[in-house]
């Protein structure tokens, strides 16, 4: 367990500690969520680490209203005298965890090293990276279930397209 962490949330960043409690910008998390925010630093047991693999662990208190700012505006012997003010809308969150490595970034490495040992019939379909979602869609039909699982995997380990998630789910049930 790392004793501090500097985090991103909202295009700001903020020092944690397990435990602490703090105000952020709002985010759109419900009330208990969890949330984990992006990790920029990691130190406190020996060197800090600038490319941490750890996660923060934030969970949502509650949405709030800050403190009111009053703004006056005025310009002398003209009579002009203008008042507003507003107030931030904030979330509290709490920090429950600092450490533990991301499942996430390692799962994405074992599908990368997978997909060379598999055999040739099950690379991806010729010109599938240039296709758009309608017309792998219609493609389906013509490819066996390993192009289709193939592809299926290549979209999840890449920039998941939910259309495509879709439309190759759909072919491979009707493969099977």
């Amino acid at each position: 367990m790392s004793s501090y962490a500097i985090i991103s949330l909202g295009g700001k960043q903020y020092r944690v500690r397990a435990g602490e409690r703090l105000l952020v910008d709002r985010l759109r998390a419900e009330e208990g969520a969890t949330v984990e925010p992006r990790v920029l630093l990691v130190g406190g047991d020996g060197a800090p680490d600038l490319a941490p693999s750890s996660t923060v662990t934030a969970r949502v208190v509650g949405h709030e209203l800050g403190e009111k700012i009053r703004i006056g505006k005025y310009r002398r012997r003209t009579g002009y005298r203008k008042h507003t003010g507003h107030r931030s809308r904030l979330t509290r969150i709490e920090i429950e965890s600092i450490g533990g490595k991301r499942a996430a970034k390692a799962a994405p490495k074992k599908a990368a090293a997978a997909a060379p040992e598999q055999p040739a019939e099950t690379t991806l379909p010729e010109g599938y990276a240039a296709m758009t979602i309608p017309q792998i869609s219609d493609a389906t039909a013509n490819w066996s279930r390993e192009q289709v699982e193939a592809a299926l995997e290549h979209e999840r380990s890449g920039k998941a397209r939910k259309g495509a998630l879709a439309a190759l789910e759909s072919a491979l049930e009707e493969k099977q």
